[in-house]
C-alpha cells in the first residue's frame, strides 16, 4: 500500500485541480446566462425577417435578385466553419471539425470546388497540422459577435456569388437548443432558400415596390442568418464548457472521496505498525 505521505500529497492536486475546474463552471455559467440572453433576444427579429421576405418573393421576382439565384450545378461553394479558440469544452469542436470534414468529402464527391474558411484557434490549428489547404482562417472573433462581425465573415463571400464566383456558400456552426444539446448544424447561406409552402396571404399595400424591398431585406438577412449562427455558437461554446467542467468537477470530488478512503487506511495501518512496534520493543525490555 503507498504512504499517506505520497497520498496525500496526490489529494491536494487533485484538491487544487478540483477548484480549477469548479471556478471555470462557474465563470461559464455567467458567460451562458448572457449568451443565451442574446440568442433568445435575436430570434423573434430573426424570424420576423425571413417572414417578410418568404411573403414577398415570388418566382418572378427570385429571378431578378442575385441573391436568390439557384444554379443548376454547383461547381465551386464555400465552406465556413466557427470553431472556438480555447478549448476545455468536450467535443464541441472534434464534432463542429467532423461534420466540416463530411461535408466537404461530399461536395468533392459530387464534382465542387471548395473553397474553405475556418474561424477560431482550435479549427485552424487542427486542419493545419492535417495539411488541408485554408482559404481564410481567422481568430480575431469576439464571443460576443456583432452584427459587424457577422458582416465581416460574410460579405466578402455574398458580394463574390452575386458576381458568380461562388455557386453556394455553406456555414458549419454549433446549434444552441438547451443547456446540454448543442450538436453541430450545416445551414446553406447562399443561395437564399424560400419556403414554397406560404398559406393564406394577407393583402399588402407596397411602397416602394416589392423589388426594391427586397433588395434591401436580402443582404440584411444574410448577414442576420451568419449573426445568428454566430450567436448560436457562441452560447453553445459555453454550455459545452460548462458542462465538461462540470462533469471534471464532480469526477475530480469522486476521485478525491476513494483517496481519502484510501488514505484513512494507510494511515491506520501505519498507525497499527507504530503501536505493534512500541508493544513489542517493551516486551523486549522487560525480558
Amino acid at each position: 500500500m503507498a504512504k499517506s505521505r505520497d497520498i496525500y500529497r496526490r489529494m491536494k492536486s487533485v484538491d487544487n485541480t478540483r477548484k480549477i475546474t469548479r471556478t471555470m463552471e462557474m465563470v461559464s455559467t455567467a458567460k451562458l446566462r448572457q449568451a443565451q440572453k442574446r440568442v433568445i433576444q435575436a430570434r423573434p427579429y430573426s424570424a420576423g425577417l425571413t417572414d417578410v421576405i418568404r411573403r414577398l418573393a415570388t418566382p418572378e421576382l427570385a429571378e431578378l435578385q442575385p441573391l436568390l439565384r439557384q444554379p443548376e450545378t454547383v461547381l465551386r461553394a464555400a465552406v465556413i466553419v466557427l470553431t472556438s479558440n480555447r478549448g476545455l469544452c468536450g467535443a464541441f469542436n472534434v464534432n463542429l471539425i467532423r461534420t466540416a470534414q463530411a461535408l466537404i468529402e461530399e461536395l468533392e464527391g459530387n464534382g465542387t470546388e471548395v473553397e474553405f474558411h475556418v474561424y477560431g484557434n482550435k479549427g485552424i490549428s487542427y486542419f493545419r497540422f492535417r495539411g488541408v489547404e485554408m482559404a481564410l482562417s481567422r481568430n480575431d472573433l469576439s464571443d460576443r459577435p456583432t452584427n459587424e462581425d457577422a458582416d465581416d465573415v460574410i460579405g466578402d463571400v455574398a458580394r463574390r456569388f452575386v458576381d458568380r464566383g461562388l455557386d453556394a456558400a455553406y456555414l458549419v456552426h454549433a446549434e444552441f437548443r438547451n443547456m446540454v444539446s448543442t450538436p453541430p448544424a450545416v445551414r446553406r447561406i447562399l443561395p437564399v432558400e424560400v419556403e414554397e409552402d406560404r398559406g393564406p396571404e394577407p393583402f399588402f399595400i407596397l411602397d416602394p415596390s416589392a423589388e426594391e424591398i427586397l433588395s434591401q431585406l436580402l443582404p440584411l438577412y444574410v448577414t442576420n442568418s451568419t449573426f445568428r449562427a454566430m450567436l448560436e455558437t457562441a452560447a453553445a461554446e459555453q454550455a459545452a464548457r460548462r458542462t465538461a467542467m462540470k462533469n471534471a468537477t464532480d469526477n475530480a470530488e469522486e476521485f478525491l472521496n476513494d483517496l481519502r478512503r484510501t488514505y484513512n487506511r494507510a494511515r491506520q495501518a501505519e498507525i497499527t505498525n507504530q503501536i505493534a512496534e512500541i508493544i513489542g520493543g517493551a516486551d523486549a525490555l522487560e525480558s
